[in-house]
């Protein structure tokens, strides 16, 4: 992926030399003499980062860097400079650099460093982006994301909810299924009335039913008084029964009758009560393998398994997780504007997230409790998330890791292909090969794959026979 990169640099020629090597790695550079006028210019041209000489004339690139800083928050400013020393690094950093680099400027270390920086922006900005969109009103309430995946989703809402259809949300847990469910009920014509939700796992088998249909007085020991169930206190809403796969399979026959005749007879009842609710159902498990297994009536199934919604689990809605995530610090932050830092974004968009938007909020929640300046760091995030290596070639904390030099490499390989687009020529350049050795290595990767297969699948033959 190529970069707008703008060069700053008092000396002429050397601006030119840098646009024409940043042009041959594939980035567009433009040139500024002055460092007066290169916030203008940096404006204007909508660049992605800056690649400043340190030494200049009337503001050198450190006062540059303090207004860039101020002026244009975000955007990463790469500072060059001829003293290799750390003193030099140090006074960079203070200034606010993204990174520096020291000349001779080698072409590998300035791919690589723009390479690192632009990517920085370009996260900065969607950031920028997605934190206008968390603001805007959603079509779905609180259901958040733009993702393909969250769009079927808000699509099946739409059209399903101004019908009476029954509605199966199948997700794993914490992807937000009554939110959907409340959302399906907000956009109804049912939007007046109750919206009723009862979690199947968190009630008692015993008290379930008495929950759902209610019971007359003295139909068990404590029942002193007559109580209305669930159905009948949704009348002119919404019902909607979460984890409905662990309903009692004893119980499923008396809920299916309730959803075919419309009544319900309380406990230690004669008489039946009509309702008039909307049903909508939830699970996190394979309702139709719990079937198989005989564990959930099939009736019941086809019964609340008229439209089906599959809620996608967070680590599938790519930048939605960012959506979120500023969404949530705006609601548990109220008292100052909180924002990610583009590395903590970058953790965020890393994991794999086993607990969903539960878990997302419960880092959030830690975040805004640790955080000490107005973004969020990496370090206010918890400890799994800033150990997590998915987007590393290898941890050198964690021993399971330890691999062959071979094995290194081919990931090493992929890893970058994946950060590049595939752009093999780029890729070869990045780790200081020529093509034709990158291929060989790609060949041999593949072929080793390809044989493993073959084994694999000449070892079930045999085992089959």
């Amino acid at each position: 992926m190529g970069y707008r990169v703008l060069v700053v640099d008092d000396d002429e020629t050397t601006c030119e030399l840098l646009q024409l090597t940043l042009r041959r790695l594939g980035h567009t550079a433009v040139i500024e003499t002055s460092a007066e006028r290169a916030l203008d210019v940096a404006r204007d041209s909508d660049c992605d980062v800056i690649l400043s000489d340190i030494t200049m004339g009337s503001m050198d690139g450190f006062e540059l860097c303090r207004r860039a800083h101020d002026q244009l928050p975000g955007l990463p400013i790469v500072m060059v400079t001829g003293d290799n020393s750390m003193e030099a690094a140090v006074s960079s950093l203070r200034a606010g650099a993204y990174d520096f680099i020291a000349k001779p400027i080698d072409d590998k270390l300035l791919a690589a460093c723009v390479a690192r920086a632009g990517q920085a922006s370009v996260l900065q900005k969607q950031i920028q982006r997605l934190r206008k969109d968390a603001a805007k009103s959603q079509p779905m309430g609180h259901v958040l994301g733009s993702s393909p995946a969250m769009k079927r989703v808000h699509e099946m809402v739409s059209r399903v909810a101004p019908t009476e259809a029954s509605v199966l949300i199948f997700g794993e847990t914490g992807t937000g299924k009554e939110l959907v469910a409340r959302a399906i009920h907000d956009k109804s014509a049912r939007s007046r009335g109750p919206f009723v939700a009862l979690n199947c796992a968190a009630v008692p088998a015993t008290l379930i039913e008495s929950e759902l249909f209610g019971h007359a007085r003295g139909a068990f020991t404590d029942a002193k008084g007559a109580r209305e169930g669930l159905f009948v206190e949704a009348n002119g809403g919404t019902l909607f029964l979460d984890e409905i796969g662990e309903m009692p399979f004893e119980l499923q026959a008396k809920l299916l009758r309730a959803l075919q005749e419309k009544k319900v007879r309380p406990l230690g009842s004669n008489a039946e009560i009509s309702y008039d609710a909307r049903i909508v159902t939830a699970s996190n498990r394979d309702l139709e393998a719990e079937v198989r297994a005989k564990r959930f009536r099939e009736d019941l199934y086809y019964r609340v398994n008229v439209v089906r919604i599959d809620l996608p689990p967070l680590r599938e809605r790519g930048t939605d997780v960012l959506t979120i995530a500023h969404h949530l610090l705006a609601r548990l932050s109220k008292d100052r504007e909180l924002t990610l830092s583009p590395q903590a974004a970058e953790r965020l968009m890393d994991y794999d997230w086993p607990g969903n938007v539960r878990e997302l909020e419960n880092c959030m929640e830690r975040a805004v409790a640790l955080a000490r300046y107005d973004q969020i760091a990496c370090e206010d995030l918890p400890e799994k998330l800033r150990r997590h290596s998915s987007n590393v070639v290898v941890s050198v904390d964690d021993h399971s890791e330890l691999m062959t030099l071979d094995e290194l490499e081919t990931r090493y390989i992929a890893r970058v292909l994946k950060m590049l687009n595939g752009n093999k020529s780029r890729a070869a350049q990045i780790m200081g090969l020529d093509r034709r050795t990158l291929y060989r290595k790609l060949e041999r990767t593949n072929g080793a794959q390809t044989e493993g297969r073959q084994e694999a699948g000449t070892t079930t033959t045999a085992e089959a026979s």
